[in-house]
Order: structure tokens, then sequence, then C-alpha cells
């Protein structure tokens, strides 16, 4: 606990998160998440170009396990718009309730198999969870190939969609 209110302090004086404070309790949330994101974004690329083992991970891991090129956010806008795709965002439900992609079904993926008939199998799915390398939607891809659905997942994430400016809805 000690630990992680000194990293909150830290971040708090580097203006990556604001603080309330209520009684005894401090309420952080991010200060400016566009800033936030292309931070993560920075870090993500500096880590890829200059360590082996984060460029074996990506290799072994991400690429390996999705032979597709992923769909842009400009194609998933494209798609909707058009009515041409159902959009799925596996993330867990708390992080649905605070925002997601405008027309997106809610399917946690711990929940996925149970739930397949609420997606439809004539339809291109496109999924996506927290980021570009959050594993949730690679697993989800994969769970929905294995059962015959046309699907691919979204370049990126939630985070990325939202930063850009583009269609985001609040239950």
């Amino acid at each position: 606990m000690a630990n992680t209110s000194r990293h909150l302090q830290l971040l708090r004086r580097a203006a990556l998160v604001e603080g309330r404070r209520e009684s005894k309790r401090v309420f952080y949330r991010l200060s400016n998440e566009e800033a936030v994101v292309a931070l993560l974004q920075a870090l993500s690329r500096v880590g890829e170009r200059n360590s082996a083992e984060i460029a074996r991970v990506m290799a072994s891991y991400f690429r390996a396990r999705d032979e597709f090129e992923p769909v842009s956010r400009k194609e998933l806008l494209e798609r909707l718009r058009c009515g041409t795709a159902t959009v799925l965002d596996v993330r867990p439900e708390d992080g649905f309730r605070q925002g997601h992609v405008s027309g997106a079904v809610n399917i946690p993926l711990s929940q996925l198999e149970r739930r397949l008939a609420e997606l439809p199998v004539d339809r291109e799915v496109v999924a996506y969870c927290r980021g570009p390398w959050c594993v949730l939607s690679f697993e989800a891809v994969a769970v929905l190939r294995q059962r015959g659905y046309q699907v691919r997942r979204l370049e990126d994430g939630f985070p990325e969609w939202k930063v850009a400016g583009l269609p985001v809805a609040h239950p």
C-alpha cells in the first residue's frame, strides 16, 4: 500500500494523475488521457526497438497468434457506418461501463464461450480490448475462429480509439 501511494504521489507531481481527497482517502484519475496514451505508445515503440526480449515476445506471441492483418480504426469506423461488422468488446464489464466503442457488444473473455449465441455467425466480428498488447482480444479471436466465426481484431484498443476522437458510448 505504501509503495502504491508513493507511486501515485510521483505520478501526481508529474501531472499524469489528479487526486481528490475524501476524508482519509485520495481518489486518483488520469489527468490527461491523451498524454498518457501517447506516453504508453512511445514507451512501447522504444521497448520494441531496444529490447531483444520484447521483440521475441512480439514475434512469438502476438504476431504468430494472429496471421490476419488487424483492422485499423478507420476500417472499423467504415464497417460500423455500413453495418457490415459486429464490434466485440472483450474487456471486463466495469471497463465497458466506463466507455466503449459506439455500437459495441460487451462479452468479457471469461464469458465468451457460454455467450456465443449473442454473436452473428454470418457477419464479421471485430474484437478489441485495452490496447495493442492486451491479450484479451487475441484470445477472443482464437476462440471465435475455432468455432467458425469470421473474426479479426482491432489494431489497438479502446484508449487509442477514444483519444482519436472516434464515437464513444457510455451505457
